[in-house]
């Protein structure tokens, strides 16, 4: 938990109004809320993980804010696209002049955001704390073109600034896409992003239903878009926490990264949702970066364990005969 904006809002360095609502454009879920206005605060948020953690704590979140707002406080991204995207959004919620607060580590690229900032608006002092910075701005009456970020299209599929792989097919979800023929009944794409892995299940007249599970708003309103298979069914959810199946096989290209650091233990914990999710027969398609050792989490969940591809500096896995007593 970062303390850098209740101690920048305290000592007067950045200030937020006595009245109106106050907009939290995606707050880490542990953000702490010393000095924050509680009940004036919506938070616009659309990583499920982060909403639930901020929602238990009482506060008012959704996944795309409307209407005005006296201020806002944007959290910098690790996507800068996606930083500006929520700054051009700030800027639109409080109109010319409203204040807008920016908090982000290093990390997330506070520092470039900053200049960038500079360059187009006056900005107040600034506060570095805990390796990063806090800062305000009044928002400017035409806000640069480029800040916002429109949804783009890459390889035929609609994505949107900050999900995985915005720019186009990740090339681990290209190689598992080989090893999808064959398919049938009831599928699931556990952390699905933009749909493409997906796209490819339902390519199988055999699959009855493919349900895509994904954390990030975003990226689901882009599955949305490109998979229209009659089929399909979207949910907005922490895939480690989903609650469906049993589902006759699983494919997926679980993410590793908490921040900027590596962390197997997100792919792991996608490991044991799919050992509980399956049916007694049913089949993991699993795609991983080549170095990171989920192979103990596979053994521990699965009976037969399988390494199909390992090519490009990624490994295809196959996993069967699901331990419950380990999911």
């Amino acid at each position: 938990m970062t303390d850098r904006l209740s101690l920048a809002l305290s000592g007067g360095i950045v200030r937020l109004p006595p009245e109106g609502r106050v907009l939290l454009l995606r707050p880490p879920g542990d953000l702490s809320l010393d000095g924050l206005p509680v009940d004036r605060v919506v938070v616009e948020h659309g990583f499920r993980p982060d909403v639930d953690a901020l929602e238990a704590r009482g506060l008012t979140v959704v996944p795309r804010a409307e209407g005005s707002f006296a201020a806002a406080v944007v959290f910098a991204a690790r996507a800068k696209a996606l930083s500006f995207d929520l700054l051009a959004r700030a800027c639109a919620r409080v109109g010319a002049g409203g204040t807008v607060i920016v908090d982000g580590a290093k990390t997330d690229g506070v520092d470039s955001v900053l200049k960038r900032l500079r360059g187009s608006v006056p900005v107040g002092e600034v506060y570095s704390k805990a390796h990063g910075k806090c800062f305000a701005f009044e928002a400017p009456a035409t806000v640069p073109e480029d800040w916002a970020t429109a949804p783009s299209v890459a390889g035929g599929f609609r994505t949107a600034p900050g999900v995985f792989s915005a720019d186009g097919v990740d090339p681990g979800s290209a190689l598992l896409a080989g090893h999808l023929g064959g398919l049938s009944g009831s599928v699931c794409d556990l952390g699905a992003g933009w749909g493409y892995l997906s796209a490819r299940v339902l390519d199988s007249d055999a699959v009855r239903e493919c349900h895509l599970v994904e954390a990030e708003h975003a990226a689901l309103e882009s599955a949305r878009a490109n998979v229209t298979d009659p089929r399909v069914r979207f949910h907005w959810a922490d895939a480690t926490r989903f609650e469906g199946g049993p589902f006759d096989a699983i494919v997926t290209n679980p993410p590793f990264h908490a921040a900027r650091k590596a962390d197997p233990d997100l792919g792991r914990a996608f490991v044991a949702a799919a050992a509980r999710l399956l049916s007694p027969r049913g089949r993991l398609l699993l795609v991983a970066n080549r170095h990171l050792p989920y192979e103990a989490a596979l053994n521990a969940a699965f009976g037969e364990v399988t390494v199909l591809e390992d090519a490009r500096g990624y490994k295809v896995i196959a996993a069967r005969r699901p331990n419950r007593r380990q999911a």
